[in-house]
């Protein structure tokens, strides 16, 4: 797979099953990397996923069929620059409408840490025992870029508020915060 025959858009609701496709893939290869079970999305109707793409910014990258949403990247596309893109895209798409862009990263996921590190992300905290999986709990490193920063030096220093270190427990998402009022 060749990163530059990759195509990077916002997923629709139209694509529905292939997102949830992927997203059970992920829970099931990576258990230990998400909020949620395999079990417990696998239930969940079709229309669940529909009505999520219709609510929610989430990229995915397309060669083919193939679908890469999230930061779930399918062992055959890893190391060939598809995360990179898609975080790419999704600070590209957040920067005319937020100021700051949060995720989490599960402990111990070192390329993912690395890449977003490299992205100008700033750790600013561990969520400890944020997910669980088959008994054991797993830590989150939680991380930021602020948007609004014009150099690499303000990039280093995000203002984070005591009610923007909340994590929704998916390692896998990256959530838009949008600007704060007043």
């Amino acid at each position: 797979m060749d990163a530059a025959d990759i195509h990077i858009r916002r997923l629709t609701p139209a694509d529905a099953a292939l997102y949830r496709g992927i997203r059970l893939e992920g829970l099931n290869c990576n258990p230990e990397a998400f909020g949620s079970t395999f079990e417990a999305e696998f239930a969940k109707p079709l229309a669940w996923f529909f009505d999520r793409l219709s609510t929610t910014q989430i990229f995915g990258a397309f060669n083919g069929p193939a679908l890469l949403w999230g930061m779930y990247v399918r062992p055959s596309a890893r190391g060939t620059g598809v995360a990179r893109r898609l975080v790419e895209a999704v600070i590209d798409y957040a920067r005319p409408r937020v100021e700051l862009i949060q995720l989490s990263v599960v402990m111990g996921n070192e390329p993912a840490r690395r890449l977003y590190a490299r992205l100008g992300f700033v750790e600013y905290g561990i969520e400890r025992n944020s997910l669980k999986h088959d008994g054991r709990y797993y830590d989150e490193i939680l991380m930021a870029k602020d948007l609004t920063a014009v150099s690499p030096q303000d990039a280093m220093s995000v203002p984070v508020a005591d009610d923007m270190l909340g994590s929704n427990g998916s390692a896998m998402s990256i959530e838009l915060a949008p600007p704060s009022v007043g």
